[in-house]
């Protein structure tokens, strides 16, 4: 659903974002080869956090989709401040930081604080993203349970 999101706003052109190609780049410089990866990558981490919201969903032992969409909005929250401003450029090894000195040449610009340095709309975008993607996650919970 993020993934979905982002890419038709990238073609609308309200943000520059390509959250596939920034996971591709951790692994590989080939641009081709790194959106592929990076597709992949970003598929598995959202079959995974649906296992996390599941697992959130038994603990509370109710699941709907408003309580998806509430923990797509944290998900999301989580994602834009923490995940990508802090810990992504830290551990992405062809992406700037604000310690990144002028020789050293960054293949990717630094996300920012909610993901702002790819545009005004993005954190709109990428909000919306998730909490339809917890939305989705919960009522296709609560509709098999």
């Amino acid at each position: 659903m993020l993934t979905t999101a982002l890419r038709a706003a990238d073609e609308l052109k309200l943000t520059r974002i390509d959250i596939p190609f920034l996971l591709g780049t951790c692994v590989t410089v080939n641009r081709s080869r790194a959106k592929a990866l990076g597709y992949l990558a970003h598929f598995v981490f959202g079959e995974l956090f649906a296992l996390g919201y599941y697992g959130l969903f038994v603990a509370q032992r109710t699941s709907s989709w408003w309580l998806g969409a509430l923990f797509g909005l944290v998900h999301g929250m989580f994602a834009g401040t923490a995940l990508v401003n802090l810990l992504l450029p830290v551990v992405h090894p062809r992406m700037g930081t604000n310690l990144t000195s002028a020789p050293q040449s960054a293949l990717l610009e630094p996300p920012g604080f909610l993901l702002l340095n790819y545009g005004a709309v993005t954190p709109i975008v990428s909000l919306l993203g998730h909490v339809l993607y917890g939305a989705l996650v919960g009522g296709f919970i609560s509709y098999t349970s």
